[in-house]
């Protein structure tokens, strides 16, 4: 795959176009995490998904007047029953 992407490289560099070489800098900046993201199969869209579900619990919850229940309410959607919480 390093291979491939020097070529690509290459052949960009020598088309002269400036837009294109503008576009291999940033791939020459962010290489390791490019060369990452195909050798391993990882990926955060898990915690992507909770942070969104939670910022719209966030935005349709503004009656709530106490942080705690508001907590509640969020591990209690994301379903996070056996959490040890007292509330005063």
């Amino acid at each position: 795959t390093k291979e491939r992407l020097y070529q690509f490289y290459d052949l960009v560099k020598s088309s002269g176009l400036k837009e294109f070489e503008k576009a291999i800098e940033t791939f020459r900046n962010w290489q390791k995490q490019i060369m990452n993201s195909f050798g391993y199969d990882l990926h955060n869209g898990f915690i992507e998904g909770l942070n969104n579900q939670t910022k719209v619990i966030k935005r349709n919850a503004f009656g709530f007047k106490r942080f705690d229940r508001f907590r509640l309410r969020v591990l209690l959607h994301h379903q996070y029953k056996y959490i040890k919480f007292r509330v005063a």
